[in-house]
């Protein structure tokens, strides 16, 4: 797998968008690990592309500077660049369709945590569709 963002991996669609952050939305699953709060959609449609399309929001109210801003974006989206394989780590395991992955930190954080951060939050969405596409025996029973 390459690893590279390119433009068709990055969500710029206002109706997406808004369904990702809509209030009370059954659709829409979320995910915290620090710095991170993750909302994430899976598309069961066939049409459905393989890599998830994500994007990345620092609030202006925690990170008044533009500069900071963009240092985090950069880190976080590095971070995913990188790490984005484990979605495929096993054929079983499918990537959402769109992910927004919104930093909550209030000060500057190291890279080496956000990439950690990413590496579970990452893990975590490819389990969270493989147990809703396979449940095991035991959930069955009960």
């Amino acid at each position: 797998m390459r690893q590279t963002l390119q433009k068709i991996e990055r969500l710029s669609s206002p109706k997406v968008i808004g369904r990702l952050f809509e209030k009370g939305s059954t659709e829409t699953q979320t995910s915290y690990l620090f710095p991170f709060k993750v909302f994430y959609l899976y598309e069961l449609s066939p049409s459905a592309q393989a890599l998830p399309q994500v994007l990345f929001t620092i609030s202006k109210r925690n990170f008044k500077r533009a500069v900071d801003r963009n240092l985090l974006r950069r880190r976080c989206r590095e971070a995913y660049r990188k790490n984005k394989h484990l979605f495929f780590e096993t054929p079983a395991h499918r990537a959402p369709s769109y992910i927004a992955f919104v930093l909550i930190a209030k000060e500057k954080v190291e890279y080496e945590v956000i990439e950690r951060s990413m590496q579970k939050l990452i893990g975590r969405m490819a389990k969270v569709m493989d147990e809703a596409a396979n449940p095991s025996p035991e959930r069955l029973d009960a």
